[in-house]
């Protein structure tokens, strides 16, 4: 009797592993996901998880350091999110929506890098040569060294790599290998794909760009040791409507994650921004609701606007709105304008926007954020040559926030002439900073 061959089913949203068929992922719980997995699947999965020749153990001290070569991209922004340049033999994953500029932005940095003598390979399984060349016409980056290759095959890109220094591959949804009976863009797929470019990349030491399509959740298709396997990952933000584009890294083992690099879409593709901050605010005459702050997005302060809108509430439960900013916090500061200055904004409606379509991950923005709302419930203007920077605490006080000196100077080179703070900074700077201590302070500088 013949041995009855095993079998194994995957899920293909997440890569969740069953011995039996499941109508619901016991991982993900994505219904009609699992498939089966042919044998040669099972056997590959096998064999990839036992190495043949087991590496011995050093003790930490003996160790040699590895160096890494680092080359410009001749994109500033691009350099700064990837911690001073494109490692060789480094494996990014850069994921966006639609229409954001990936695609747009991999092909400027593949000419920049062409015109430098580097020889790029730009692969495109989603649009023919001649639709590449017909938008590098168009961005103006025609260079002979730069070669396109139209091709979904992962044995044949495989096989044309290593002649290149730098490869981009757009995208991994679209690549995939014949061994796998799998459709492309499943799990499998992405999976094998992926691990055979990290494996090239560090074999030959190329540079590997690899574009991701993205979920409706805002999450790179694919399993998660996609982001694993990579050496970085990137993520644009930003509407395709608007000019503003916002690259952020996630993760980087060659450098830190906190660093943003910022992009505005011209006529000749995204290009790198000198003075971020003139994006994010406008200096105009005084108007109620309007207030100035300073943010810390890694080592770059950014002057932003904040916008808030405080009307009487038609309906018995108010709405409390943010765009760019947290809800949670927002509601947090409301109750507290509610308890510490007897202000009853539970009968109003209260709307928080953040100009220029940045979002704020971190505290220092509160007081810019009370200042706007009292200023929008008063209908009083404010001093559009004065600042709001500190964090504010659930028992009403105003505390530090990192890095003040950079923020103030930031402010003093856009001609600000106030700052309300926390805390004086220890260097001498052109703004006047007058300290507050706690937020029922601030209504004597208003």
């Amino acid at each position: 009797m013949a041995k009855k061959k095993p079998t194994l089913f995957e899920c293909q949203h997440c890569g969740f592993q069953s011995p039996k068929w499941l109508g619901k992922c016991g991982n993900c719980g994505s219904w009609e996901s699992m498939v089966e997995l042919r044998s040669e699947q099972i056997e590959f999965l096998k064999t990839s998880s036992t190495s043949s020749t087991p590496s011995n153990a050093l003790p930490i001290t003996q160790v040699k350091n590895e160096e890494f070569l680092k080359f410009s991209s001749y994109e500033s922004e691009f350099d700064i999110v990837l911690g001073g340049g494109i490692v060789a033999g480094g494996l990014y994953l850069i994921g966006g929506s639609p229409g954001v500029g990936k695609s747009t932005l991999l092909l400027k940095i593949a000419y920049n890098l062409a015109t430098h003598g580097k020889k790029v390979l730009y692969v495109s399984g989603e649009e023919s040569m001649g639709q590449i060349k017909m938008r590098a016409e168009r961005l103006g980056c025609l260079d002979d060294n730069l070669f396109l290759l139209s091709e979904i095959n992962l044995d044949h890109i495989l096989s044309s790599i290593p002649s290149f220094e730098i490869c981009i591959i757009d995208s991994i949804q679209t690549l995939y290998s014949p061994s796998i009976s799998s459709a492309p863009a499943s799990v499998s797929q992405v999976r094998e794909s992926t691990f055979a470019l990290m494996r090239v990349a560090k074999e030959n030491n190329i540079s590997i760009f690899i574009i991701g399509h993205i979920t409706k959740e805002g999450s790179i298709a694919g399993p998660r040791v996609l982001e694993h396997m990579v050496d970085s990952v990137l993520y644009f933000e930003g509407d395709p409507s608007r000019e503003l584009r916002i690259l952020r890294g996630f993760k980087n083992r060659f450098g830190n994650t906190s660093e943003v690099g910022i992009f505005e879409m011209k006529e000749n593709g995204l290009v790198s921004t000198k003075e971020a901050s003139r994006l994010f605010f406008e200096q105009k005459k005084q108007m109620s609701g309007s207030a100035i702050t300073v943010i810390l997005e890694g080592s770059r302060a950014l002057v932003l606007e904040i916008q808030a809108l405080v009307s009487e509430s038609t309906f018995g439960m108010p709405k409390r709105l943010a765009t760019g900013f947290d809800l949670n916090r927002l509601n947090m500061i409301l109750a507290l304008l509610e308890r510490k200055l007897e202000i009853p904004l539970n009968r109003y409606d209260v709307f928080i926007n953040v100009s220029g379509g940045i979002k704020i991950s971190e505290t220092g923005a509160d007081l810019a954020v009370i200042a706007s709302i009292i200023s929008s419930f008063r209908n009083r203007p404010l001093n559009p040559t004065t600042a709001f920077i500190g964090e504010v605490s659930l028992i009403g006080d105003v505390r530090e926030v990192g890095n003040l000196d950079s923020r103030l100077k930031e402010l003093a080179h856009y001609g600000f002439s106030k700052a309300i703070v926390p805390k004086n900074p220890s260097n001498k700077t052109p703004l006047k900073c007058y300290e507050v201590q706690e937020v029922t302070k601030l209504i004597d500088w208003m």
